[in-house]
């Protein structure tokens, strides 16, 4: 019983930081995305669209002749806790929303299951 009373105070203080560092993540994430799609966006005129999605960093949309990418270097990650990110464009607070719904995959939260969006990752001098 003292094992498991410790173990309730020490656990939660040591995995905190494991969770602060997946929202960190997927902030940082986020930000890398939204320049490929800015470097899109210089290219083509417009985001891709929410039905080309994020793959249209990687692959050329059909009969798009300005596209330059690959804009990402690597695969289109999964968040942190292994889902895709939302995307879609036109987005509802800006050219493009791009965002994780946290450890809980819902709308919403706090602390690990806040959503992270694309809207709130760039500072507040920058636009989309």
């Amino acid at each position: 019983m003292i094992v498991g009373l410790l173990a309730g105070l020490v656990l939660p203080r040591y995995f905190a930081p494991v969770n602060k560092s997946e929202v960190l993540l997927a902030r940082a994430q986020i930000e890398a995305l939204g320049k490929a799609l800015e470097q899109y966006r210089a290219d083509v005129g417009s985001y891709p669209s929410t039905d080309q999605g994020l793959e249209a960093l990687i692959f050329p949309p059909e009969g798009l002749d300005r596209w330059q990418g690959p804009y990402t270097q690597k695969p289109i990650p999964a968040d942190p806790w292994g889902r895709p990110y939302q995307y879609k464009s036109p987005g509802e607070h800006g050219g493009y929303d791009l965002l994780s719904y946290g450890a809980d995959g819902k709308p919403g939260g706090s602390g690990e299951n806040v959503d992270i969006v694309s809207w709130d990752a760039v500072p507040p001098n920058k636009t989309h």
